[in-house]
């Protein structure tokens, strides 16, 4: 039986110039890889961000796409994209889900593990 799976890794870059420490907020690049591990052909529809900072505050971004794409991915096929975000705090936290739909309209969730948002220096 034909199953869709798609990973997601993340790298994160800390952006000086879209920061303002200490008061803050600080800005953080994430570089998403979506690979389609499964044995279908599958394609990435929408997003949901959970985006949580030193003091607990959350804040949930949903929508359609990944910068105005909806990549259809074959097995073995990946995609990559960047993108930004910024807390208010030097340290912060981000995860998520894509949702997705196979070629014949079963819809699935793609994890995406949670990452640390960290001001240079902070943590040692």
């Amino acid at each position: 039986m034909s199953r869709p799976e798609f990973r997601c890794e993340v790298r994160v870059q800390y952006l000086p110039e879209r920061s303002n420490p200490p008061e803050g907020p600080y800005g953080f690049a994430y570089t998403v890889t979506i690979r389609n591990t499964g044995d279908i052909t599958a394609q990435l529809v929408a997003r949901h961000w959970i985006v949580t900072d030193a003091h607990g505050q959350r804040e949930d971004v949903r929508g359609l796409a990944v910068v105005g794409q909806q990549p259809l991915l074959k097995p073995g096929e990946q995609f990559e994209y960047s993108s930004w975000t910024r807390v208010a705090t030097p340290h912060g936290q981000m995860r998520g889900t894509f949702f997705c739909m196979t070629e014949d309209a079963h819809a699935f969730e793609a994890d995406i593990p949670a990452f640390e948002l960290v001001f240079p220096g902070l943590l040692h």
